[in-house]
This record gives C-alpha cells, structure tokens and sequence, in this order.
C-alpha cells in the first residue's frame, strides 16, 4: 500500500464513533471533499460518495448511520466503491447545498477537538500524501473555493501553513507542516514514520552533497597540482629549474613527489614549515616563471 493509504488506515480506526458530536464533524469534513457529488434527479437531490478504499467507505457509512442517516446504498463502480443517499432533513441538519456544492452552516465557535475532526474528514474525503521518500507533498481537494478557504483558515489555527491551488486544493509542501498536519488530524504512528523517513532522506542528501562537494575540491586539488607539475618540467626543460631560489626548488621537488598532496600538507613537509598561503606563493610564482 501507499503511505497515504497507510495514513487513511490508521485514521478509519480511530475510536471516536461514539462522540456524536465528532461524527458529526467528521462527516461534514467527508461531504466538503471533491469526492462528494450533489446529483440533481428530478425533485429530489442526492449525493454521491465514491472511494477505492473499502474501510473508507465502510467508516463514512458509520458516520452516516451515527448521525440516524440509515437510507443509503452501497455498490461497486468500477474499481471505486460508491454509496448513494437522498438530501433529506437529517442531511440538511448537517450540511447546507449551494450552487457551488455543499457547504457548512456553522462556521464560527468550533472547538479544538471538532475541528481537528472536521480536517481529518476531508482527508479521508478526498486527501493524499506523497511518500516522504520521494516528496514532501500533501493535499485536500475540497468541492468549492469557499470550502478551501475554510479548511485552510482552520489549519492555521493550528499553526499549520498551507497554500490554495487551483481554487479547490488545500496543499502543503513543507516536511514539518505536514507533521503537524498528521498530528492534528490523529495519526499519531504515521507521524513517527513520515519523520523518520524524513530524516533518513534529508541525512542522505547532506551526505550527498558533502560527497558532491569533496569530490569538487578534490578536482580543484588535481587540476591545480597538473598546472603546477606542468610548469615545474617546464622549467627543467628550459634549464631554468636550478636558477630558481631554494625555497622555490624546495616545494617544486615536493610537489613533483607528492602530485595529490594537499597545499597544506606541502607547507608541513619543508625544512621550515609554512602556512597554505606561504606554499600557494611558491608554486604561483614559479608558474609564473615558466610562463
């Protein structure tokens, strides 16, 4: 499985159908999600809920039957499952339909515990996450913008930064946001894993990068030291070698001796050690010379 169906996992087994206060909210997360359609046949309107998750539409039918909404109907399409239920009273308590889709009636006083119910429900809804592996990318695809904008005004009240797309998706590009995110919404396991890949995955970059990096100064070394070498035999074939002083002929035989030396390690090996720099003018100067 995924990871993001990992995550939906663990949260179709979180323990809080008996409050019906958060199965109310948790339902209205679940009908604020794009997967959730208004079908208009004849007087009657419907909505349409479809998955190809079978816990997830079996703990969207709980909710439904927690909040005494008993008439809907479940059936396979395609791959997805598909439950079906008339917008009778009982719905209408919970939710209101506008031109632009379903929407909530109160928005205003919710507590900390229903909104984190409300948020898990449109993800379970219509939410993904990427696997941290690869990219730190969650979303919540909402059916309208105003249902966007509401979500994304709630995860700030929890600290958590997010951005809106494409009018209707909710996303978070941030590693720590989307920890934050997990933790609101109560899949507590899946954060322990999503941070541990995390961390797994930014230690192999830093690693990489410093591999990228000694590898780059080990060119600079080599392509130095060939400049270097080059103007030392250079000066041998000239016959100008022996005029050069002896500080000058001391640290060109060390470097013809020791090509992949480091600059500082040539400063140490002379009869009167010098500094980087000290060795750098040397060898400058005699490539000067040859020129």
């Amino acid at each position: 499985m995924s990871f993001s169906s990992d995550v939906k996992e663990e949260l179709n087994c979180i323990q809080t159908l008996a409050n019906k206060e958060l199965v109310r909210k948790e339902l209205q997360g679940y009908l604020l999600s794009n997967n959730v359609k208004v079908i208009k046949k004849g007087t009657k309107n419907k909505i349409k809920f479809s998955t190809e998750s079978e816990y997830n539409i079996n703990r969207f039918a709980r909710l439904l039957s927690n909040c005494q909404i008993q008439k809907y109907n479940i059936q396979m399409q395609g791959k997805n499952y598909v439950i079906e239920l008339n917008i009778d009273d009982s719905l209408e308590n919970i939710v209101k339909t506008t031109e632009n889709g379903i929407e909530i009636k109160e928005k205003q006083n919710i507590s900390i515990e229903n909104a984190k119910a409300l948020i898990r429900g449109t993800f379970l809804g219509a939410g993904s996450i990427n696997n941290p592996e690869n990219s730190n990318h969650l979303e919540v695809q909402l059916s309208n913008e105003t249902n966007s904008i509401f979500i994304k005004e709630l995860l700030e009240q929890f600290g958590i930064k997010s951005k809106i797309i494409s009018e209707k998706t909710v996303y978070i590009k941030d590693g720590e946001e989307i920890s934050k995110f997990l933790a609101c919404i109560g899949a507590s396991k899946s954060v322990l894993k999503f941070e541990d890949i995390r961390v797994k995955h930014e230690m192999n970059n830093k690693i990489n990068r410093l591999v990228n990096c000694e590898g780059a100064n080990l060119n600079k070394i080599m392509n130095a030291s060939i400049e270097q070498i080059e103007a030392i035999i250079k000066l041998k074939k000239e016959n100008k070698f022996e005029s050069l002083d002896e500080n000058l002929k001391e640290i060109a035989i060390l470097r013809l001796e020791n090509p992949n030396a480091k600059l500082s390690e040539l400063g140490n090996m002379l009869k009167n050690p010098v500094g980087k720099s000290g060795v750098n003018y040397r060898l400058k100067k005699i490539i000067d010379l040859s020129k």
